[in-house]
């Protein structure tokens, strides 16, 4: 005979969008409601979550690639940035701009800019196809071309010789990063050259959300982070709680029921979430693990 009690299910306070996703969302729908007139183009996914771009795309908001020539009205710059190349083109194209950058990915840009401007050779600590990443460098080549992208000391290493061959090192990171990371690749540096300049531009949300959900996983058998796969700052999550408890990474609850066993099992759960995640996803997904009850 078993006994069965009652599950005790704990959602991190800092779960779901942070400040600069909330004002891309926010904002960008008051636009098409303001502007009913006219289109409302967004470059890239405002954020990484598909369920909001479908809910913008049902607004009439529309997320491209590429803007057409033929067709005019307010482009929106996503929260992740974009090259000054970009804002030129939307420009010459005759579109209006709305620029929805964080104000933490315009932090790092500066940075970055910077620390070009001083005669650094710079080094992102970043994934160098992530939209945030590729216009951090962007910003930052209209000043100087000595730049290296690495997402980890593996790849860095890579390129050990030519940043031993520079006195001057300067480093800022991708808002979103671990700052287990970050420590590592400090360290890194610090054996191999003469001079180094580093920003932590981790953000705060970012750090707080991840030393909350670590204490969260601390005192839990199984943890759940909600939020995309595509999302950086939400496989991060993922990655560092793995090494804490048991950890699943689901986008929405219907994912919840491949992984029975391991909720079954747990009594105490802990939720957390991306910061590109909605609440009503969230919700969802604690109303589906109470049923396990």
């Amino acid at each position: 005979m078993y006994l069965l009690l009652k599950k005790n299910i704990k959602l991190a306070k800092h779960a779901g969008f942070c400040y600069g996703v909330k004002r891309a969302v926010e904002t960008t729908k008051r636009l098409k409601s303001e502007n009913k007139e006219k289109k409302i183009w967004v470059l890239g996914e405002l954020i990484h979550n598909s369920h909001v771009i479908n809910e913008l795309s049902e607004l009439g908001i529309n997320t491209v690639d590429d803007l057409p020539d033929e067709e005019s009205g307010i482009c929106v710059i996503r929260s992740h940035g974009a090259s000054p190349e970009v804002f030129d083109s939307v420009r010459k194209k005759g579109y209006e701009i709305v620029d929805l950058t964080c104000p933490d990915v315009k932090k790092v840009q500066q940075k970055a800019i910077g620390v070009v401007q001083q005669g650094y050779m710079l080094i992102i600590v970043g994934k160098p196809e992530h939209p945030e990443v590729a216009a951090i460098r962007a910003n930052a080549q209209k000043y100087g071309e000595n730049i290296i992208v690495a997402p980890d000391i593996e790849a860095l290493k890579v390129y050990e010789s030519k940043i031993k061959e520079h006195k001057k090192i300067g480093v800022v990171v991708q808002t979103t990063q671990r700052i287990e990371n970050l420590k590592k690749i400090v360290d890194y540096l610090t054996g191999i050259t003469k001079e180094l300049l580093i920003y932590n531009t981790i953000c705060a949300s970012t750090s707080l959300r991840q030393n909350e959900a670590r204490s969260l996983a601390q005192e839990s058998d199984l943890m759940i982070v909600v939020g995309s796969k595509k999302s950086a700052n939400t496989t991060h999550l993922a990655e560092i709680l793995k090494g804490i408890t048991n950890t699943i990474h689901i986008e929405t609850y219907e994912e919840l029921k491949n992984y029975d066993e391991y909720i079954n099992k747990a009594q105490n759960i802990g939720i957390t979430a991306g910061a590109s995640t909605p609440e009503n996803i969230i919700n969802g997904v604690i109303n589906e693990l109470e049923k396990y009850n």
